[in-house]
């Protein structure tokens, strides 16, 4: 059995659909407007269709295609690492478009994305990771309200062959309720 079963998340701002080959055109777009970052992996265009099959095959995922609340598909999210033993998920490989990022859309996504993982799935604690020199994606998710718990070193090669310092964030059960109350004010401001 699957855990998590893939699930649609639904908000104001967003929407998270299991991701589908049905969405490699529009994603490929996407992707084409963001450019090469050597601290992050981003999907080619011309690898998309390659990189939803790569993300669909692995055990330990779930992944999402973020999409405007009109459909149209603008980025990827994954649960991943998933311990279903633990209760545990984190949540990464997510990269979005230019034309939604600093909007309510990556919010609403991970406050949806929180509340499934604590309320229906009752994880004890959500895990973010991320390149420690990616200070874009280390501030998104101090905005978040997660904790910084520590900087795995030398973690892992990355795709340029350079080594990567990987910042482990958290946010756990207890905390959950003031975050969701945070990031449920930071979508009404």
């Amino acid at each position: 059995m699957t855990w998590p079963a893939p699930v649609t998340l639904t908000g104001d701002h967003v929407i998270l659909a299991p991701l589908s080959q049905d969405h490699a055109a529009d994603l490929a777009r996407a992707a084409a407007d963001l450019g090469p970052l050597w601290y992050t992996s981003i999907p080619a265009p011309d690898g998309m269709s390659a990189e939803i099959d790569r993300r669909l095959s692995l055990p330990d995922m779930q992944p999402f295609t973020v999409m405007t609340p009109k459909g149209t598909p603008v980025g990827m999210t994954t649960y991943m690492h998933t311990d279903a033993l633990n209760k545990r998920v984190e949540i990464g490989s997510t990269w979005l478009g230019p034309s939604v990022q600093r909007t309510p859309l990556n919010t609403e996504a991970k406050l949806l994305m929180l509340g499934h993982a604590f309320d229906h799935l009752g994880c004890i604690a959500v895990e973010f990771r991320t390149h420690r020199l990616n200070s874009q994606s280390r501030r998104a998710i101090e905005r978040l309200g997660a904790q910084l718990d520590g900087i795995l070193r030398a973690h892992m090669v990355a795709d340029n062959g350079t080594i990567r310092d990987t910042a482990v964030y958290s946010i756990t059960a207890p905390e959950w309720p003031t975050i969701k109350a945070h990031l449920t004010h930071q979508l009404t401001r």
